[in-house]
């Protein structure tokens, strides 16, 4: 009986590899083909942007407007726009799958192998999953957080030094050049972005980050992709994330001592 159940925790366990690797490999290849889409898609764009008004121009013309309305046109359109959300969504959709059966099939066979650890259901393996990813998306969100702020200090201290030395007034945009290097004052972009950043998640300017975390959750859960189905519920999600991420303590502290 024991060797029967340790030949039949090997035969679980190798096929927990098996079909790592066969996710391992279907998720490779929906990422390298999202990712040439999204690159076509861009690069079209940035083709688009070069060419300006000339581009316009020749879309809106009677040929152009034959050429966009054109079924084929449209669908094309549609693919390069639908694919890579879909893409995305179906990529972790394989990522969650491939976490839960391969775990569940280690654990199962390294249970009947050696008669170690716990034998788990597909329902605890899901929440672990999501635990995971929770915790993966705070670490991204914090590590984008301290960058965005080395980014803010260097701006302000830049301005500080620029001030210090005496090289001119206030500058910002491009302006003629002189022979020295200069920089824009960053309080008005810097207020003109936690102003937003409080309208998108409806808070007080003089708010605190209890208030900016309640704010988020409520806000993140109304415009989830999974639970609101409106076309603009991506974006808005996004924008909302952006918003959450800028309003730190510390850029809270800096608002304050800039004054409004």
């Amino acid at each position: 009986m024991t060797l029967m159940r340790k030949a039949a925790g090997k035969i679980v366990y190798g096929t927990g590899q098996l079909l790592s690797f066969i996710f391992d490999l279907f998720i490779g290849i929906a990422e390298i083909t999202v990712g040439l889409v999204i690159g076509i898609a861009r690069g079209f764009a940035a083709l688009i942007g070069m060419g300006g008004c000339l581009i316009l121009f020749l879309l809106f013309s009677p040929f152009g407007l034959m050429i966009l309305f054109n079924p084929i046109t449209l669908l094309v359109i549609l693919f390069f726009i639908i694919f890579p959300i879909l893409g995305q969504k179906f990529i972790s959709f394989l990522k969650y799958w491939r976490y839960i059966i391969t775990e569940y099939l280690y654990d199962l066979g390294s249970y009947l192998m050696d008669g170690k650890g716990q034998h788990k259901s597909f329902s605890e393996y899901g929440h672990k999953y999501q635990k995971m990813e929770e915790e993966r998306i705070r670490q991204e969100r914090e590590k984008r957080q301290e960058q965005q702020q080395k980014e803010w200090e260097e701006r302000f201290r830049q301005w500080q030094r620029y001030q210090r030395q005496g090289n001119g007034q206030y500058w910002q945009g491009q302006g003629s050049y002189t022979g020295q290097q200069t920089y824009a004052n960053p309080i008005t972009e810097f207020k003109q972005k936690y102003t937003k950043s409080c309208d998108m998640l409806g808070l007080p300017y003089d708010t605190d980050k209890y208030q900016v975390k309640l704010a988020y959750r409520k806000k993140a859960k109304e415009y989830h992709p999974d639970i609101n189905k409106s076309s603009d519920a991506t974006s808005r999600f996004q924008q909302i994330n952006d918003a959450y991420e800028f309003l730190s303590d510390e850029n809270i502290e800096r608002y304050k001592s800039i004054g409004s």
